[in-house]
């Protein structure tokens, strides 16, 4: 069991809800919703149930087809778990809900009886399809969750000194030096290989072995292209996603889905597809702002948008799937920076994860270039005190940042700092802040 910040959250929920809301932990498969719910029902609880709902008996599921008596719901629920409830004392949890829809109506009255806590998890990309025909409980909290992010899985490496140093020389606006910087960017190229899915971290820690890690990070994939056949069976959706690297190779201005799919496709169906694949948080999407400034939600253009994946470390493997396996040649040269590629993409995913886990929603911009065929383009705008900050992505050392400057040439009156994120040390270039990728989550 990993520590994770999550953690925090579901006691900050226990201690302010005392039982008038349950709550919904989203997430894609596989980031350890079942496993950290259990955890806290073992730590912060006299006792509790798990209901998991792909295995559950149909003695379990049929009991949520008729809740007029919960005495004798409960009863059951004992029974079959072998399990003592204490009101206000035990936690029931309900396991890949989304297999059995009538349990999550349930919640309303649930909570209301006001006996148990209640936590729910499930996959997201079942869970729109299955609650058609049941009401949404107002009494759910939802909550987040994403894979590891660099400070888990320093954690995990039994690091907790180097997290806590690292925003303080960020604070003090610092350089680290040459040295510590080339051994920082090697530790964090180790996490964007590894990526924060709970399986790989352990497997990597078991075995020290890429390949291993590979295996496990592509089971993960096989998982999410069954589940993305459930919202769409032409496969489409899988589609879709396995061209994301390929997409982001191309530095074009946003995701050519009709390049993808070819032949014509039409927007709305897509729009559609394409906000069911980002509920399951499989994906993260960059959406272009038309006006950038701080209210970027308010006009975003859903039809322009750039896609990531949720997890860097899944990217990695995605970008070389063509092998039956990722060859530990190729993470050693990735982990030593020595791979003869244009690795920017890969970077910028690690940042969309990033910023995503920190709680940006993510927009890019775009503007036109006057002496070239070609567009400039902000990677990611966030917004600060009322203020836009703009990031360029860099995959090595260079601090050229030509968009950098025409946009603020263009919009100085909106932006509060701007950002240069490259694999060198923190330095200043005039008005541009030089920052080595590892220093994003203090952004």
């Amino acid at each position: 069991m990993f520590r994770r910040k999550i953690y925090e959250k579901l006691l900050e929920w226990k201690k302010e809800s005392d039982g008038n809301t349950a709550l919904l932990i989203e997430g894609a498969r596989r980031v350890g919703k079942s496993t950290i719910a259990e955890e806290f029902a073992k730590n912060e609880y006299e006792s509790y149930i798990l209901i998991d709902f792909s295995i559950a008996s149909k003695t379990v599921t049929e009991l949520f087809e008729d809740i007029s008596n919960l005495d004798y719901i409960f009863l059951q629920l004992q029974m079959q778990y072998k399990t003592d409830l204490i009101e206000r004392k035990s936690l029931i949890i309900f396991d890949e809900v989304q297999r059995c829809p009538l349990a999550r109506q349930a919640i309303k009255h649930l909570v209301k009886d006001h006996r148990y806590d209640y936590i729910e998890t499930g996959s997201l990309i079942s869970i729109r399809k299955n609650v058609k025909d049941i009401v949404i409980p107002s009494e759910e909290r939802k909550l987040s969750m994403y894979p590891m992010d660099y400070e888990e899985f320093m954690w995990a490496l039994q690091d907790t000194t180097s997290f806590p140093l690292l925003r303080k020389l960020y604070d003090m606006k610092m350089p680290v030096g040459q040295q510590m910087n080339r051994k920082l960017m090697r530790e964090f190229r180790l996490y964007m290989l590894v990526g924060g899915m709970p399986q790989a971290v352990n497997e990597y820690i078991r075995t020290n072995n890429f390949k291993m890690v590979d295996r496990v990070k592509r089971d993960i994939l096989n998982l999410y292209k069954d589940d993305f056949m459930k919202i769409d069976p032409s496969g489409r959706a899988s589609m879709l996603f396995d061209a994301i690297p390929s997409q982001l190779n191309t530095n074009a201005s946003r995701y050519q889905i009709s390049n993808v799919l070819g032949g014509s496709v039409r927007s709305e169906d897509m729009l559609s597809l394409i906000a069911e694949m980002k509920d399951s948080k499989t994906i993260l999407i960059s959406y272009l702002a038309n006006d950038p400034n701080a209210g970027m939600s308010a006009n975003k253009d859903l039809s322009r948008f750039k896609m990531f994946v949720c997890d860097t470390g899944l990217f990695t493997t995605l970008m070389f799937k063509d092998r039956d396996f990722t060859e530990n040649i190729i993470y050693e040269k990735l982990l030593n920076d020595k791979l003869n590629a244009n690795l920017g993409y890969l970077y910028k995913n690690v940042i969309a994860q990033i910023l995503t886990a920190n709680g940006d929603e993510l927009f890019y911009h775009t503007f036109l270039n006057p002496s070239s065929r070609h567009n400039y383009e902000i990677d990611f705008l966030i917004t600060r005190k009322n203020k836009i900050c703009p990031l360029e992505i860099k995959s090595s050392g260079y601090k050229k940042h030509a968009s950098l400057d025409r946009f603020s040439e263009k919009y100085s009156a909106r932006i509060l700092d701007k950002y240069l994120i490259y694999t060198k040390d923190y330095a200043k270039d005039q008005d541009v802040i030089c920052l080595p990728v590892y220093m994003t989550p203090f952004l």
